[in-house]
């Protein structure tokens, strides 16, 4: 239980090369808040997760094998939110930029299809934000973490903090 199985230094190695995989990996799957995980997404969250636990530590089952992978995730983690701060490279990486969707009352329909928004998803958030017509905005913006900013043609600017999920028939 408490002897190594496998070399701390690989242990550390190992998760932090998944940790950076599986980083870019789900940068890559999109902006999408934590809330807004849809069950297809938790699945595949999870089976990512159990894919890349025995890539982390190898044949290692011991408690202290689970605790230094363990301690190695948050501690890059934490390193990662603090050098995002300092490099914009980086915070671009991990983060992405925001996605226009409308601009002076028009639908740009590339990146709508780039950011897996549909007309139902992009109505109904307009909706939460009181506006009933596209060419009533302004501006319209996917932001990085998730939530979707309005500004109307008048310029009160709102802003949600889940985008919408698409609606179910």
């Amino acid at each position: 239980m408490f002897t190594l199985g496998t070399q701390a230094f690989e242990i550390i190695l190992r998760t932090a090369v998944i940790y950076v995989f599986v980083l870019l990996f789900m940068r890559l799957a999109g902006k999408r808040e934590i809330g807004q995980l849809t069950l297809f997404d938790l699945v595949v969250l999870l089976l990512v997760a159990n894919a890349v636990q025995n890539a982390m530590v190898g044949p290692d089952t011991s408690l202290i094998g689970g605790l230094l992978a363990a301690i190695t995730l948050v501690g890059l983690n934490y390193m990662v939110a603090r050098l995002r701060l300092r490099w914009p490279f980086l915070r671009g990486l991990v983060e992405g930029s925001p996605t226009v969707l409308i601009q002076h009352g028009e639908t740009i329909p590339k990146h709508l299809r780039n950011e897996g928004i549909d007309d139902q998803t992009l109505q109904a958030a307009l909706r939460e934000h009181g506006i009933i017509e596209i060419k009533n905005v302004e501006l319209a913006v996917l932001e990085t973490d998730g939530s979707i900013s309005v500004v109307p043609i008048d310029g009160s600017i709102k802003r949600i903090r889940r985008p919408p999920r698409p609606l179910q028939h």
